[in-house]
């Protein structure tokens, strides 16, 4: 089993990534294999409504997103995780769940029984409207979609003070063995 983990901060080595990774950690502990993707560094252009995914079942925008989408029809489950921007999420995180929203609608709901979650991570506040924002993706996606021991969000603005927030990094390691259990649940 296979859990892919996407970052969409446009930043590298940010508090994203490292929520991301401590995640990953938990469901490797739990023997599950894992993969990192990092959009930043990467083109992902928004949606333009052209609907021709509907016919040709998928993205025909040329930029980095076909390979990833490859990665996430291959996974188990997947983790979309964002900075918090404006209440929302990453504008690189919104075009990526908006272009492979759709091709995976219109290409028979592929990501359908997958399991999934989001990470959410800003400094102070709109933490709950990125939240659920991303949770909404999951929901009209079909995905199987794991809790913790609180919302999937941590506190953090300069890169690594994400480390300092011992909650946000339990909530994170306690969603990992949750998707874990989970994905094991499902398989069965």
């Amino acid at each position: 089993m296979k859990a892919l983990g996407i970052v969409g901060s446009p930043r590298n080595g940010g508090n994203t990534e490292y929520i991301m990774k401590h995640t990953l950690e938990s469901l490797a502990e739990e023997g599950i294999e894992t993969e990192l993707v990092l959009l930043a560094g990467r083109t992902i252009g928004h949606c333009q409504a052209c609907y021709a995914c509907q016919k040709e079942h998928r993205c025909v925008i040329d930029d980095d997103l076909g390979p990833i989408f490859e990665r996430m029809k291959a996974a188990d489950a997947i983790i979309l995780g964002t900075p918090v921007y404006f209440s929302a999420a990453s504008s690189l995180m919104k075009a990526f769940m908006d272009r492979t929203g759709l091709v995976a609608r219109y290409s028979g709901q592929l990501f359908k029984g997958k399991c999934g979650g989001p990470l959410v991570v800003g400094r102070r506040a709109g933490h709950n409207a990125a939240f659920g924002q991303m949770n909404y993706w999951f929901q009209m996606l079909g995905f199987f979609m794991a809790g913790s021991s609180y919302w999937n969000i941590a506190f953090g603005k300069d890169k690594g003070e994400v480390a300092g927030d011992k909650e946000g990094l339990e909530t994170a390691w306690d969603f990992g063995k949750s998707m874990a259990q989970l994905m094991k649940a499902v398989r069965t």
